[in-house]
């Protein structure tokens, strides 16, 4: 089975090649030992291979989404940092998030009576519970209910219906380009009950400032709190990936989780809490 980002040495040993225009100058490259599945769904390139060191990995449109060893570094992060910030959250959407990491992660809070996942390629869902199962476990859950389709459609027929939404989006090429928009932070503004917080896929300081930059500028207009979080995760571009939360109640305070939870792989309190410690050459781009 031919990718384009694989290629076999003469030893005979394979390797995925990352490359992508939102990260010139830079590759990322792992070990392949076998390729599980490989597809053009009616939205991108869907690619899943069996890694030397990284367990099995979901690329899109020649973009490493998630591998096993370290998918819990993103996936606890960018559900736990809105949830642990929230008082009493009952009402979840999960906008992408297709191989149900997120989902997962959600369904540990107590409070949580009914989580929705919006994704708008089934092609995903459908490959991740077949070779992502420590991730896609999350479809399994009871309070969880899955709509295939856009997120956009989605938002503008359910005003005032969550407590927090979570984008778990690709980067803003392609399909989710339209979820870093302007426009999305205010539908999603409207699907917010009293109180809401918002949190969205950030992409990488190291990177993409001025995304970010434009993000935070144009989520600020709406939402009285902004703020941006990070967390490592080896297999993204630089090593990192960030999140924009963003709260309807003045009073939220992210950088103080007002829960603990037990027997997580990499989040707890004070990762919670260091996660909003920056960079200084990322607050001053950011003004934060």
């Amino acid at each position: 089975m031919n990718h384009p980002n694989i290629t076999e040495l003469p030893s005979g040993i394979k390797w995925f090649k990352e490359t992508e225009a939102l990260w010139p100058g830079q590759a990322m490259s792992l070990q392949v030992t076998e390729v599980l599945h490989h597809e053009k769904s009616q939205f991108q390139d869907v690619l899943v291979f069996q890694s030397s060191n990284h367990g099995n990995v979901l690329v899109l449109d020649g973009v490493i989404q998630a591998t096993e060893r370290d998918e819990c570094a993103y996936q606890e992060m960018i559900a736990h940092l809105p949830l642990n910030s929230h008082p009493n959250p009952k009402k979840v959407l999960v906008i992408g998030g297709g191989d149900g990491g997120v989902l997962r992660e959600i369904v540990k809070h107590e409070s949580v009576e009914e989580v929705t996942l919006v994704e708008i390629d089934e092609v995903v869902i459908k490959v991740s519970k077949k070779y992502l199962p420590s991730m896609a476990v999350g479809f399994q859950h009871p309070k969880v209910t899955v709509h295939v389709g856009d997120g956009f459609a989605y938002l503008r027929d359910n005003v005032g219906a969550y407590d927090v939404i979570i984008t778990d989006s690709s980067d803003p090429v392609g399909p989710a380009e339209s979820l870093f928009q302007e426009s999305f932070f205010q539908l999603m503004r409207k699907s917010l009950r009293e109180g809401g917080i918002v949190c969205t896929q950030g992409e990488c300081q190291w990177l993409h400032l001025s995304i970010i930059k434009d993000v935070i500028s144009n989520a600020k207009k709406m939402y009285p709190v902004v703020t941006y979080g990070w967390s490592s995760v080896p297999t993204y571009p630089s090593g990192q990936i960030g999140y924009v939360l963003c709260s309807t109640n003045s009073e939220t305070n992210f950088r103080k989780p007002l829960r603990n939870l037990e027997e997580m792989k990499y989040y707890n309190t004070e990762v919670h809490a260091a996660a909003f410690a920056l960079p200084q050459f990322t607050k001053k781009a950011l003004g934060l």
